[in-house]
């Protein structure tokens, strides 16, 4: 592996303190939920740390990727009314028990599925460059982000089973989180796509 460079020796110290914060602050209040993701991001972490040079990720991925753990780690450890960050209501546009649109959580699952459709589009054009600009450059993208997110249900229900009193939600929520993570794919690819085609 060459040398690391200077964008990605910030981004790794930046992701290094939040996620050492936030995992204390866990322990701290004993959100046990949360050390299961805290787990799994340290995996994800992994996985981009060991491929830097394979695929020489751009520091603007990086940046939005490490921007959505902190999201995340934010969602689950920043208290607000009584509950946490991820159920906050942001803009009221349906508001009926568990069906409630437009919320934090919703937000931060679009934007984090669409940054993995984006990552995910670039692993795929680096490997293989023909692809960019054709029609499979955008959908297998949109496709593997809506699956890394169906991934993300089951993770979210294994929380359910190991730690009682989850703050993930029931059918309706995990519906929902799926229909932001394809919202949140097709619109950044819809942005990747038209940015590479003028540049």
């Amino acid at each position: 592996m060459g040398p690391i460079t200077r964008a990605e020796k910030q981004v790794g110290l930046f992701t290094a303190i939040y996620v050492i914060g936030f995992t204390l602050w866990f322990f701290a209040i004993g959100n046990f939920e949360f050390v299961i993701y805290v787990l799994t991001m340290l995996i994800l972490i992994g996985l981009v740390a060991t491929s830097l040079r394979k695929v020489e990720y751009p520091p603007c991925l990086l940046w939005a990727l490490t921007l959505w753990g902190l999201l995340h780690m934010a969602g689950g450890g920043v208290p607000v009314n009584g509950s946490v960050l991820y159920t906050l209501e942001l803009i009221p546009f349906v508001s009926d028990g568990e069906m409630t649109i437009l919320k934090y959580d919703q937000l931060v699952h679009a934007y984090g599925f669409g940054v993995a459709a984006w990552l995910l589009w670039h692993i795929m054009t680096h490997a293989f460059p023909v692809l960019k600009g054709t029609k499979t450059a955008f959908v297998l993208p949109v496709l593997g982000a809506m699956g890394l997110g169906a991934l993300n249900e089951i993770i979210e229900f294994s929380a359910v089973l190991m730690v009682p009193d989850t703050n993930v939600g029931g059918y309706i929520n995990t519906a929902l989180d799926l229909v932001f993570n394809a919202i949140g794919a097709v619109i950044a690819m819809m942005i990747v796509t038209s940015v590479k085609r003028d540049s």
